[in-house]
């Protein structure tokens, strides 16, 4: 008889508990001056739980190579914290990557704003191309 699945596999929930932790010891425990405001986005494990892929993003997009120097230098650091934290028999290394995704949500989302204001441009402020015609409920009744 095959076991039910849980919704999340024990490397998702291991990577969700890193992402916590790791947010957390970036917040409050990170003191090198060339860390910007830095968000750790996600997390991936590998099978081993021997590596784990740190995906962040920071505020001000200048200051991003600077941010991921500073977490590369400090990764000694959090990984010992997470370890002391996450009971493991492996605390995983850490390798950190800047998340595109947000950056790219964010020029899609100006992407389509300027589409809608070419077609509200366009085709009248009140109307879009795709838009019902108005129709009068007295001409319904007759």
């Amino acid at each position: 008889m095959a076991k039910a699945r849980k919704g999340f596999s024990r490397a998702d929930r291991i990577a969700e508990q890193i992402q916590r932790e790791l947010a957390e010891l970036v917040r409050t425990g990170l003191k090198d001056p060339r860390a910007g405001w830095i968000t750790i986005t996600a997390v991936q494990v590998t099978r081993d739980y021997s590596h784990a892929k740190v995906f962040f993003t920071v505020m001000d997009e200048k200051t991003r190579e600077v941010s991921q120097e500073a977490l590369e230098h400090s990764a000694g650091y959090l990984r010992s914290e997470l370890g002391r934290s996450i009971k493991m028999f492996t605390t995983p290394q850490l390798h950190f990557v800047y998340d595109e995704s947000v950056s790219r949500g964010m020029h899609m989302t100006s992407l389509i704003n300027q589409v809608a204001r070419e077609d509200a441009e366009k085709f009248g402020a009140g109307e879009t191309a795709d838009a019902p015609a108005e129709t009068d409920a007295e001409d319904e009744d007759e």
